[in-house]
């Protein structure tokens, strides 16, 4: 034998015998009970007193699943996959609580609520395993929310400005847009320093698809994760996945970061929260509701935050989205999320159907954060948009009744048609601020309203190539300062002027 090749033994010898002399030869109580009763995603088990709520249960058979229901004599077990559990099972408690693999390696996968790979890329490093279940910061760990989060939404960013830290619900029918706006802010995240964690609660497996192929086309992949737990899952994954995504998020935020969640959706989690309930035979309440469905959430959307500077200065913001039935937001569940959230983005189905995208209702949605955190260039100009708008209106609903209207009122109409036209944005095309900022001064400063109003469209599409050939410079400021200068305005002013004079000529009799 070589003296190398003995010298490796020998070590090996020697921590093999450190691990064995540090190992706990000690006896270890087990907790052991049975199967009493199961089916449809739950099992009651007798004989575990001392299992803790959110506690691990492995089942004889193989099955997993977890404490959501403790009764003086048995406990409520909510099962992690499908796999059939028979009465009279043993059933043994593992000691830990439901946790979830957190980590960079998690970036740009597809995965389940408890980490499992759902792509074809392979098994995950972990950094480590945190529980979904965590206490949000207290008062003391949170920061003033001062910073925005751009979503490249004009509609949003200028009339319902989000900040990192912010909690802001997304809510409408069906079908009217309100994963398209969540799905357009983690594209526009390439631009920026957040990670995206998008959750899929009880979605069909083609719509989380099309969310993912929208950002691996559109957005940066590498900066996000995806956690799915589509209706085909079980019900006890479906439970889970917002508190997972909660805590895969929470790893890049308590390390300094800057993290987004989106939650699509909450209506569908609290639906599989009252199916469980309801089959544990806990009380109902309204609608069939559990009296907890406000505490599940609202202990789930408390997380969201901007830690203080102590913390690193790390921000968690959530975008939970909801749904409603024909347009009502007095609904349980909507009116629960709305009193959870720092403000609500409100769809309507009518505008959807008009053709006006994104539907949002002005005159419902609020951002109760956003004014101290919107950037200061689109604090400037567009200030008094959303006032303007919403008089427009008004004053286009009453109009509908008259057949003559005095100058100032038709003019005031026709200014508000261009405001209209600028806030209707496509689907996937999400804008940097400083191109916003260009069609926004364009409103303030009137220019549009001497372009008809057929030709805006070809303005908005024109823009970006226009200002970055004879503006650059000043565009670069305005995305690096978030700032308006006077001298930049006036460069920006002239640029665009010119712009519409190329677009909508003036006759030759009008320009004499």
């Amino acid at each position: 034998m070589t003296t190398a090749l003995r010298s490796s033994l020998d070590r090996w010898l020697d921590d093999a015998e450190a691990r064995l002399d540090a190992a706990s030869l000690a006896p270890r109580p087990e907790q052991v009970g049975v199967v009493e009763q199961s089916g449809d995603g739950i099992a009651f088990v007798r004989g575990l007193p001392d299992l803790s709520l959110g506690g691990l249960v492995r089942f004889e058979g193989g099955a997993t699943g977890f404490a959501h229901a403790l009764d003086e004599e048995r406990v409520g077990c909510i099962l992690l996959d499908l796999a059939r559990v028979e009465a009279g099972e043993e059933a043994r408690a593992l000691g830990a609580a439901l946790a979830t693999p957190v980590g960079e390696a998690l970036l740009g996968r597809v995965v389940d609520p408890l980490g499992r790979p759902l792509d074809d890329k392979g098994p995950i490093a972990a950094a480590r395993f945190d529980p979904i279940e965590r206490a949000a910061p207290g008062i003391i760990e949170r920061d003033l929310v001062t910073e925005p989060l751009q979503t490249g939404v004009k509609l949003v960013d200028g009339l319902f400005a989000l900040g990192r830290g912010q909690r802001e619900l997304i809510i409408g029918d069906r079908e009217t847009g309100k994963t398209a706006i969540a799905t357009d802010t983690i594209i526009n995240q390439r631009r920026s320093d957040v990670i995206s964690v998008y959750v899929a609660v009880g979605q069909k497996s083609s719509s989380v698809r099309q969310v993912i192929e929208a950002v691996a086309a559109r957005g940066d992949p590498s900066r996000c994760v995806f956690v799915v737990a589509g209706a085909a899952t079980a019900p006890g994954l479906q439970w889970a996945a917002p508190y997972a995504g909660v805590t895969i998020a929470e790893y890049f935020r308590d390390r300094g970061g800057h993290a987004l969640v989106v939650i699509d959706d909450l209506s569908k989690h609290a639906a599989t929260h009252r199916e469980l309930s309801l089959l544990m035979r806990q009380p109902s309440g309204r609608e069939a509701y559990p009296g907890d469905v406000f505490h599940i959430h609202a202990r789930l959307l408390e997380r969201a935050a901007k830690l203080s500077k102590d913390l690193g200065g790390g921000s968690l913001t959530a975008l939970p989205i909801a749904q409603t039935e024909a347009g009502n937001l007095s609904a349980y569940i909507p009116t629960n999320l709305i009193s959870i959230t720092d403000g609500q983005i409100v769809l309507d189905s009518k505008l959807f159907y008009e053709g006006q995208k994104p539907a949002v209702d002005i005159g419902l949605s609020v951002s109760r954060v956003g004014g101290k955190t919107q950037a200061p260039v689109l604090r400037e100009l567009a200030e008094s948009l959303r006032l303007e708008y919403a008089q427009f209106l008004e004053l286009e609903l009453f109009t509908r009744f008259s057949t003559t209207l005095d100058a100032r009122t038709q003019a005031q109409i026709d200014h508000g048609r261009r405001i209209r036209a600028v806030l209707t944005q496509a689907q996937y095309a999400p804008l940097p601020l400083a191109e916003e900022a260009a069609q926004f001064l364009a409103l303030r400063e009137g220019q549009l309203d001497r372009m008809p109003l057929d030709r805006i469209e070809a303005f908005k599409q024109a823009l970006a190539g226009w200002l970055s050939e004879r503006c650059a410079p000043q565009m670069e400021r305005i995305e690096a300062d978030r700032r308006l200068e006077d001298a930049d305005r006036e460069v920006l002013r002239g640029a665009i002027g010119d712009l519409v004079a190329t677009l909508a000529p003036q006759p030759a009799d009008a320009r004499a």
